[in-house]
């Protein structure tokens, strides 16, 4: 097995990830955690985020790889040239280089751009990456997480523009790795920057759904979430949807709904967990066979099925030219939901609703809100706000009554009152944590102790 360091090149990891889907040894981007030999056929072993609890090891085989990335192509109408911004250590990273070694294949010059290993992300300094991959005017995709977007965005409204105007020029931006705001979505798509959402995560070879829609081979069912977990009572604020025609889609949360197209309550179909199967499915995690059991199903019918820890909800459409029952709306962790007083909030929605109030609540052009659950006597649990917004502070500061009043207001007038925030944070930065994720136990831990 080959192991490439995180400083390593990137064209030394790309002809490696180029020998192994051709049946070459396995490629670990991080040092192991087990000594696991890899199933055969692996291709890469990629370590997950730990969002979950403790990091794993997927096993990817070159199949699922391949499969992933041809679906991706045909998605996008053709192999293009791929520019990495993301750590070539996680899926999403990992999948650029992939998906270049296939358009190589297909002829396309030049198919990988990457930064540096090291290479701190500025708008300025995608700008500069992205030029010499634009100049020849080849299809040119690239990989952000939101947060990096946010930031393009952030720095055009500063007067530096160069980021945006580059992006305005890709074929194709996927966003994906964290929820992405409606306000930030809108944004961007009013500025002609091409916007695909992905979803998808370490065992399913990366992005698998891109807007709601499964890649081609891949497919969704929903299933019954933890009966702990109550998606039906009108206590809970996971149900009742109903559309927000403003965005052209709902925002996720009593009286109003996920993510999805606008349409009446009776066009979405339920709540529960996301499960996934396709040819992209990982082979397993290595060293874990009880982890591999539990996750990883396989139905009578000899259907293979990965359980994700996420809701989701279909809003019924005519036909999505998949075959599923409708268009996907990620409704966030399962794990992530807040039960205040026993009433179940669904941190996206608030974050979305936040997202979309900063111009005139806070006074900020753009914000990335993170919204969790801190302990509290009297409620169980309390939503509590932490909105980082260009030139915050380092640390958490806390809005001041009277703009606390008008926040809570409007995101109730909007979700319903268990739904607002009791206590909101300003800060600079979220913490981030593998693929520029939020670290919502590092937020919510900072909140706690903020709130002391």
């Amino acid at each position: 097995m080959d192991h490439t360091p995180l400083t390593g090149d990137v064209g030394r990891l790309a002809r490696q990830v180029r020998a192994a889907l051709d049946g070459g040894p396995a490629v670990a981007p991080l040092p192991r955690l087990h000594d696991a030999e890899p199933p055969a056929g692996t291709a890469l072993v990629v370590r997950t985020s730990g969002s979950t609890g403790a990091a794993r090891e997927v096993a990817l085989g070159a199949a699922a790889l391949r499969a992933s990335a041809s679906a991706t192509h045909e998605r996008l109408g053709g192999p293009g040239r791929w520019v990495l911004t993301l750590p070539a250590t996680h899926v999403a990273g990992l999948q650029v280089v992939v998906r270049s070694v296939l358009a190589a294949d297909a002829g396309v010059p030049d198919a990988l751009v990457a930064a540096e290993p090291d290479a701190h992300f500025t708008p300025d300094a995608l700008a500069a990456l992205l030029a010499p991959a634009l100049a020849d005017g080849a299809p040119v995709h690239v990989s952000l997480v939101p947060t990096q977007l946010h930031r393009v965005l952030a720095a055009a409204d500063a007067g530096s523009p160069a980021g945006l105007e580059a992006l305005t020029r890709c074929a194709t931006v996927l966003l994906g790795g964290a929820a992405t705001p409606p306000p930030l979505l809108a944004r961007a798509t009013a500025e002609g920057v091409g916007v695909v959402r992905t979803y998808g995560m370490s065992e399913t070879s990366g992005g698998c759904v891109y807007d709601g829609i499964p890649l081609s081979g891949v497919r969704l069912r929903l299933a019954p979430p933890d009966p702990a977990l109550d998606l039906s009572g009108p206590r809970s604020a996971l149900a009742h949807p109903a559309p927000d025609k403003a965005l052209g889609h709902t925002a996720l949360s009593a009286p109003r709904g996920a993510m999805a197209p606008p349409g009446p309550d009776k066009s979405r179909l339920g709540v529960g967990v996301v499960e996934i199967a396709g040819a992209t499915l990982a082979l397993g995690y290595l060293g874990d066979d009880l982890a591999t059991a539990g996750a990883f199903r396989t139905d009578a019918d000899g259907v293979r099925w990965f359980r994700t820890s996420d809701l989701g909800a279909f809003a019924a459409v005519t036909s999505t030219g998949s075959g599923q029952p409708g268009v996907l709306s990620v409704l966030g962790r399962a794990d992530d939901v807040v039960v205040t007083g026993g009433v179940n909030v669904a941190p996206a929605a608030v974050e979305a609703a936040l997202a979309a109030l900063a111009p005139a609540v806070l006074g900020v052009p753009a914000a990335e809100p993170c919204v969790v659950g801190v302990p509290d006597d009297e409620w169980g649990q309390a939503v509590v706000a932490v909105v980082a917004v260009t030139g915050g502070p380092a640390g958490l500061d806390a809005v001041g009554p009277d703009a606390l009043a008008q926040v809570r207001a409007a995101v109730a007038a909007r979700l319903g009152a268990p739904s607002a925030p009791r206590r909101v944070y300003v800060t600079g930065a979220l913490p981030l944590r593998g693929p520029g994720k939020v670290d919502r136990r590092a937020v919510a831990a900072a909140a706690e102790a903020a709130g002391r």
